[in-house]
């Protein structure tokens, strides 16, 4: 079981490729021999089975084989997060707050872990627009576990998304000696910070947590890391602000080694960000071309993922390149499939405001409607969003009534 944990936790870093990393492939590979060399248990067997299709790509699969042992074994918390990770980056919400739902009455405080299960439900929950009971979740975890990062996580995720990003500067502030003891989603809280200072339009406050904090941690190595520092430079310059040549190349030359993973297209949009937001064009026509041989050459789930996801990655290219009306055309139609390529509501809103400034800078008549519908449409998910009235205002301006 201990090669399956370390490979496990691994392969959900997304952070290694087992096509490109013969360490990590030779490490995989002597997992499974092992497994079927020696006299081990038919659930330790199906750990083994799960991280071995995770690490090939076969997310749904996987998810299925953890399932399968939380059937028989309620309380395993190794399956639950696995799998919790899987559904995650599958971009498949109720699939992450059922599993942890189906065995929440198997557990009880008396079990070791049980305090965690509260913050996974909570984030599922949330993320099916189950705001009111992902806070009660949330705060029950954190008064079970003060320290438990992930809780945290799922109650800021929840003020994001209800418009109370003063709130969440408080919470984060105020219990920042609890969340900071988590290294693995450290970071991502920052970034929760500094999305609600985005949010009311205090950009100086977002960059300074942005140099001291989400900056100096994207050198982690983890890839959550890694995103949220491309995620928020680029939000930055949506937003209007200059990051400079500086910061964008900090974050390219940590970007640039994973030109090839092609693990998640949810990695790869935001690679690509980092390539357009530091201006180096021969990277971005790199990465883009290793894409699309990587979909020529490849089969299987992670192929159809990756061949899905193109026409997001050609549209921010073509963003980058002043192409608008083309950025538009190209992501448009794809929207609603943004999804399934992984990553939260609040992580995908980038996507959103994206569609949207490129509309507004489109020169297609029709475009500057589009932009009109959607921002009434995220008005209307979120009324109490302030960043929503900006972009309308300047839609207003640029196009009239």
């Amino acid at each position: 079981m201990g090669r399956a944990i370390v490979n496990g936790l691994t392969a959900a870093g997304t952070a290694k490729s087992p096509l490109l990393d013969k360490q990590f492939s030779r490490e995989l590979d002597d997992m499974v021999k092992l497994a079927e060399s020696q006299p081990i248990t038919p659930r330790e067997k199906k750990h083994v089975e799960a991280v071995s299709l995770f690490s090939k790509g076969e997310l749904n699969k996987a998810t299925f084989v953890w399932e399968e042992i939380l059937l028989d074994h309620p309380t395993d918390m190794l399956a639950l997060k696995f799998a919790h990770d899987a559904y995650f980056y599958l971009g498949q919400a109720r699939q992450m707050r059922d599993s942890v739902a189906a065995v929440m009455p198997s557990w009880n405080a008396t079990i070791p872990l049980y305090g965690y299960l509260h913050g996974q439900l909570a984030f599922g929950l949330c993320e099916t627009d189950h705001w009111r009971e992902a806070e009660k979740y949330a705060r029950k975890g954190l008064e079970l576990i003060p320290r438990d990062g992930w809780a945290t996580h799922a109650l800021a995720h929840v003020m994001e998304m209800q418009g109370r990003p003063r709130e969440g500067v408080a919470f984060l502030s105020n219990t920042i000696d609890d969340w900071t003891t988590c290294k693995w989603i450290a970071c991502h809280n920052f970034w929760h910070w500094a999305l609600y200072h985005i949010e009311q339009g205090e950009h100086a406050a977002a960059l300074d947590i942005y140099d001291s904090e989400i900056g100096k941690r994207a050198n982690s190595g983890q890839m959550l890391d890694i995103v949220d520092a491309c995620s928020m430079l680029f939000r930055l310059e949506l937003e209007g602000v200059k990051v400079g040549q500086e910061r964008w190349d900090d974050v390219v030359e940590i970007v640039r080694p994973h030109v090839d993973d092609h693990l998640l297209v949810f990695n790869d949009s935001h690679f690509l960000m980092a390539f357009n937001g530091g201006k180096k064009k021969s990277y971005s026509d790199q990465l883009l071309e290793s894409l699309r041989n990587f979909v020529a050459n490849s089969e299987g789930a992670q192929r159809k993922r990756q061949q899905d996801g193109l026409p997001l990655l050609e549209s921010l290219a073509a963003y980058a390149e002043g192409r608008y009306a083309d950025a538009v055309d190209l992501i448009n139609p794809h929207r609603y499939d943004i999804e399934k390529f992984g990553g939260s509501n609040a992580q995908r809103d980038v996507f959103d405001q994206f569609l949207i400034h490129a509309a507004m800078k489109s020169d297609k008549p029709i475009h500057s409607k589009l932009a009109r519908s959607l921002l009434t449409q995220r008005k209307a998910y979120k009324p109490e969003s302030t960043l929503t009235d900006r972009l309308t205002a300047r839609m207003m301006a640029q196009h009239g009534d």
